[in-house]
């Protein structure tokens, strides 16, 4: 026996996996996590028996509700998953599936279109983030409905879409307890490596930065890298990954948080010199991937580095001028514009962030559960709750 639950399959930006309304999900914690994990098919490399796609960018769920606060249309829990662990994160945001929260919720009649264009605020409650997402739902014989065709293009992803546009409202400080969490924008780290590691201790400059993904941004001259080698190269690289992940658990711990070895967060990001007309150029670990592009909300908190005079990022970046700033953030799969708005009396404030995005729906039905899986999370095995 399986147990069915309604869900769709959708690409949000550059990811793509499941969304469920919260209410069809086991309401505990840990039986909603045991069912995700079961849905997914982790821990398996290949996630062979659900609907992971072996990679961390294909192993993300979104959960969505209606607002339980004033002002706020729709809730979204991100949650992700890993193809080889048992792990369920809901600490960190994803930009990326954030698109596709709100075609989601159009698509299963939480909330109504409200002509050419739907502009609806949505709370991330992983960080308490809120952004205004815009989407288009034209008339058709059907009535509104979400657009998904259009000339809106962005690098990672075949083809043309409709556009989606994100406007954060709250970003700074998502997870740390701000913009700067060391206090400081820039910071000289002392690497020591583990037990058996093969590298020698080292030194080198590092900016901890979160404005809505915790980074850590250092120059890929300083680990021996060029910053334009392909994500295989640097993946293949065992001694480089190595060092990173010495970097990321010692600023971690600078950061304030704590133990990061069995979290996503800190992000790790290469950068040099623009090549290709850009503002910045990035190479950015997801943490112990290289990412094939950026995460959205890691080109926002990399764009900001690039503004604040002192970091590792301002030196080598070639920005505009004026307040408001489109930053071309450079990556391997070709660019992601961030628009950020400064405040006209502190040009080291980032007041507004900006970007487009698009979305599709993949699939429609109904996921397949085992009982087990509900079973063993303690779930009433007559329904879905």
């Amino acid at each position: 026996m399986q147990k069915p639950v309604p869900a769709l399959f959708m690409r949000g930006g550059t990811s793509r996996g499941p969304f469920f309304l919260e209410s069809d999900l086991p309401a505990d914690t840990a039986a909603r996590d045991r069912v995700l994990l079961a849905v997914m098919g982790s821990p398996d490399r290949r996630q062979i028996d659900g609907l992971g796609g072996a990679h961390p960018l294909t192993s993300k769920v979104g959960i969505v509700r209606t607002g339980t606060t004033p002002g706020v249309d729709l809730e979204f829990l991100f949650a992700q998953l890993q193809p080889d662990r048992d792990t369920v994160d809901t600490t960190a945001n994803c930009g990326n599936m954030l698109a596709a929260v709100v075609p989601f919720a159009l698509e299963r009649g939480v909330i109504q279109a409200q002509g050419d264009q739907t502009t609806v605020r949505v709370l991330t409650r992983n960080t308490g983030m809120l952004c205004d997402i815009t989407v288009q739902t034209p008339l058709t014989p059907a009535g509104r409905q979400v657009s998904y065709e259009g000339e809106a293009r962005i690098d990672g992803v075949p083809n043309t879409s409709a556009p989606i546009t994100i406007n954060f409202l709250d970003t700074a400080g998502s997870v740390c307890s701000g913009l700067l969490p060391t206090g400081r924008v820039l910071d000289r780290v002392r690497v020591e490596p583990p037990a058996g590691a093969s590298f020698q201790p080292f030194d080198i400059d590092v900016t901890c930065i979160d404005n809505g993904m915790p980074l850590v941004l250092f120059r890929a001259r300083d680990l021996g890298c060029t910053g334009q080698e392909k994500p295989a190269e640097l993946n293949a690289d065992t001694d480089l990954k190595a060092r990173i992940e010495a970097l990321r658990l010692q600023t971690g711990e600078l950061m304030g948080l704590g133990d990061v070895s069995g979290r996503n967060y800190p992000k790790m990001t290469l950068v040099s010199a623009p090549q290709a007309g850009g503002a910045i150029n990035t190479r950015c670990f997801i943490p112990h991937v290289c990412h094939e592009a950026i995460g959205v909300l890691a080109a926002v908190t990399v764009g900001t580095a690039c503004v604040l005079e002192g970091s590792v990022s301002n030196a080598l970046a070639q920005l505009p001028d004026g307040a408001r700033k489109a930053v071309s953030i450079e990556h391997p799969s070709g660019e992601f514009t961030v628009e950020l708005e400064l405040d006209p009396h502190d040009a080291q404030k980032v007041v507004r962030a900006a970007l487009l995005r698009t979305a599709r729906l993949i699939m429609r039905g109904e996921v397949m559960v085992p009982e087990s899986a509900w079973q063993a999370a303690g779930v009433d095995g007559e329904h879905v709750r």
